[in-house]
Parts: C-alpha cells; structure tokens; sequence
C-alpha cells in the first residue's frame, strides 16, 4: 500500500486510498455528528404525527379510519422528496440538496402546530415530508463518501441510528409535553430544533469529496476538503483519481445508473426490501398506540410502550460491524425473517404488560437494525455518480411501503380483525423483504476496477 508520505511526489492521488489510509480524523467527526443530528430530527419529525394521533382523535373528533389521510402526507412527500433529491444530488451536489431540505421540513414542521384543522395539517405534512424525504438520503451518501472502506458499513449505520432514536425520542417527550402543552407543542418544537442545527449546518458542513472528484471540481477545492484530513500529505497534489469497486456503466446521469443491466434487479430488490420494511415500521409507528390504548393501556402507557419500538434502533451498529465483515445481504436478509417472528409475537401479549414491553422492544431491535442497515447496503452497492441516486430512490420508492402500512392497518380494523390477527398480518412482509435480499445476493452487479480522473 502506498504510504500517505510519498503522496507529494505523486503526480495524482486517489481520494479513497487516502480517505482508507488516513485515520478517521476530527473533521469526519463533526461530519459523523451533524449528518446524525439531521437523521434524528428527521425520525422525530416523521414519527411524531403518530404519537399525536390519539390527541388528534380526542380534541377534533374524527374516526380512526380518517386519521389515515394525514398519517400518510408525510410519506407521500418522503417518497417525492427523496425522488427527486437524488439526482439533484448528484447533480448539484449532497450539501445543497442537504441544506435545502432541513429547511424546508423545519418550517413545514413549524407551521403545522398551528394548522386549525385536519386537512390543513396534512397538507403541512406533505410539505415537512418533502424535506424530510429529502434529507436522509443525502445525510446517509455524504457520510458514506467520507468513510473509509473497512469502516464505512459501521459508521453509516451508527448515524442511521439517529433515525429510530430520533423516533423513540419523539414518543418519550410526546408523553410529557402533551399532557404539559397540547400535542400542537410536539410539532413546534419539531420546527424550531432544525432550524437551531441549520446555523452550524451552513458554515461547517462540506460537499462529499467523492462527489467533487467525479464531477471534476478543482484540484485547489479537493485540497481544502481533504486538508482536515490528510494535512500535508495533500500539499502539492495536483490531480486527484477515485477508484471504484462497483461496475462503471456507460450511463451519465444516476437515474440511467440505476435503472441500468448491471444494476436493475439489485434496485428493484433494494426497493421491495425497502418497501416491505417500510409496510412494518410506519403500520406499528402510527398505529401501535390507538392499537394498545384499545388492548387496556392508558393513552400514556400505550404511547410509551410504543416508543420502544423505534429505540431498538441502536442494533444497527453491532450490524454494520458484521456487515463490514461477513456478507451484508444475508445478515440483513436473516434480520427481516426475525422480525416477522417478533411482530407475529406482539399479536400473542395482548393483557400481559410485562411481556408486551420485552416483546415490542425486541421487535424493535430486530426491525431496525436491518432497516437502518439498508441505507449503507444501498450506499456500498452504487458507484459516485449513481450512489445519491441510488440510496434516495431506495428510500423514496421504499416510503410507498409506509403509506401502504398506514391503510393497512387502517383496513384491518376496519375489518374488525382483532389484536393478534392484526400483528399476523402485519409480520409477512418481513418474510417478503428477506427473500428480496437473498435475491439481490444471487444476482449482484460484480465489482470491478474502474477510475474517474477530473481534469485539472
């Protein structure tokens, strides 16, 4: 391997051997930090409309059924959002894109604890979902491209976490600042917090270096970007290159990458998996509440026990650990199949507190640790040019699965299924999303060399 010191006298210098051979520096850091805050803003955003749904009920009188319009505006503005933040991404760049979208949820958000009314605040959501859809995906290829290769599954999915941690932190001040404030106070404060974290986000947050050497930015700009973390071993460099292990299609733009033969049946694996997740987490986020506040729990009990779910997050780093070392798709793949078991086995605690609190956050665990590992494989199976588009359409196409499982379980009870038999039916798409992966395992693109060298 070729020593940083001896990078001078070197006519280029590959990004991702320096980026692999660099240790993980102070300035990737504060990246790592800030692309965590943005994802767990973004989990307590997304999740809070759920947390809320019983004062909803109780304060404007609407039936459950009618809930389902505006549990689901959020995630029709997610799926859009991260549609077309992709290729914008990879267009204009991961920080501009990044920016913009906390922008836009933050005041979206804020405005919606004003809403006088149920339309007015799915409307509101649609737009706070567009942001919010938009703003995971960046945060995840950002931070991906500033890893290095042996720690990249790891580290990406230790900032994912900030996600369903974001979610549990929703439910847990949910429980307190309702009965203190009014639900209308959890969505205030929805607004306000991104809007704080964007006056560091503008002046400290960097473009992706990756993304600068692909599309061929200044020698004198990649310097700078990667001064914090190489120092001196970048001095005097005059030509940067980018190794990549993924197969280079002709294809320019990300949406052509994508949808290309080298990688078409990985993506459409990626979004059913996605999607199938997706079905689990948003029919137990925004229903599991109203579901055990009808079992015998109080509003408060039932929104706390709910919390439990999106904390089992946390799983997702000893996974990106076995990711960077064994075969990511079958550790994700096996678990999706533990899941379906534990959501099966939530339907079996109805009447046993006990065991529904020890259930629902081993459900949790298990659920979110292959749905927040899903980013990175999606990260790690897409070139530079591609990759925004990639990770953003996974997770926008996915967000459909969201809208699906908030009807679901809205038709479910409208069926009268009881408690267990909901949970039944709500555990096959585990099953689902684990026979997509060990698809995507048996028909991957095959890595192969390639280079992107920018001019001058």
């Amino acid at each position: 391997m070729t020593s940083l010191a001896n990078n001078t006298d070197q006519p280029s210098l590959d990004v991702q051997t320096l980026l692999n051979e660099s240790p993980f520096s102070g300035f990737q850091w504060l990246i790592f930090s800030l692309c965590f805050l943005i994802v767990l803003l973004d989990g307590f955003d997304t999740a809070a409309i759920g947390y809320i749904a019983p004062s909803l009920i109780a304060e404007w009188g609407v039936s459950k059924p009618a809930l389902a319009p505006v549990l689901s505006a959020a995630l029709f503005g997610l799926a859009t959002g991260a549609l077309l933040s992709g290729p914008l991404a990879d267009r204009l760049g991961r920080k501009t894109v990044l920016v913009s979208s906390v922008a836009v949820f933050a005041l979206a958000c804020l405005a919606s604890g004003f809403s006088p009314d149920i339309w007015t605040l799915a409307a509101l959501r649609f737009v706070t979902g567009l942001g919010l859809g938009a703003a995971m995906p960046n945060a995840v290829t950002l931070m991906s491209e500033y890893c290095p290769d042996a720690r990249r599954a790891t580290l990406t999915n230790a900032m994912f976490c900030g996600f369903p941690l974001g979610a549990a932190l929703g439910g847990f001040l949910a429980s307190w600042m309702i009965p203190q404030f009014g639900w209308r106070s959890v969505l205030i404060l929805g607004g306000i917090a991104p809007l704080l974290l964007l006056i560091v986000l503008i002046p400290k947050l960097p473009e992706s270096v990756r993304h600068m050497v692909a599309r061929n930015d200044s020698a004198d700009r990649i310097r700078r970007a990667l001064a914090p973390i190489a120092g001196k071993a970048v001095d005097g460099v005059q030509r940067f290159t980018l190794s990549e292990t993924s197969p280079q299609p002709a294809a320019n733009s990300g949406i052509a990458i994508v949808l290309s033969r080298q990688y078409r049946l990985g993506s459409l694996m990626l979004w059913l998996a996605y999607f199938m997740g997706l079905v689990i987490f948003y029919a137990l986020m925004n229903w599991m509440p109203v579901l055990f506040k009808e079992a015998g729990l109080s509003s408060q009990t039932s929104t706390l026990v709910a919390a439990l779910f999106p904390l089992g997050g946390v799983g997702a780093v000893l996974s990106g650990w076995l990711m960077d070392r064994f075969n990511a798709n079958r550790i994700i793949a096996l678990g999706y199949a533990l899941t379906a078991v534990s959501i099966w086995w939530i339907g079996q605690m109805a009447g046993h507190l006990g065991g529904l609190v020890v259930v629902v956050f081993l459900a949790g665990t298990l659920m979110n640790t292959a749905q927040s590992s899903m980013p990175a494989l999606a990260a790690a199976y897409y070139p530079t040019r591609g990759r925004a588009t990639g990770v953003a359409w996974m997770l926008g196409i996915g967000r459909f699965g969201g809208i699906a499982g908030s009807f679901l379980v809205a038709e479910l009870t409208a069926r009268d299924l009881d408690f267990s038999q909901i949970f039944t039916v709500v555990a096959i798409p585990g099953v689902i999303a684990m026979a997509a992966l060990l698809i995507k395992q048996y028909s991957r693109a095959q890595p192969q060399d390639g280079t992107v060298t920018p001019s001058h």
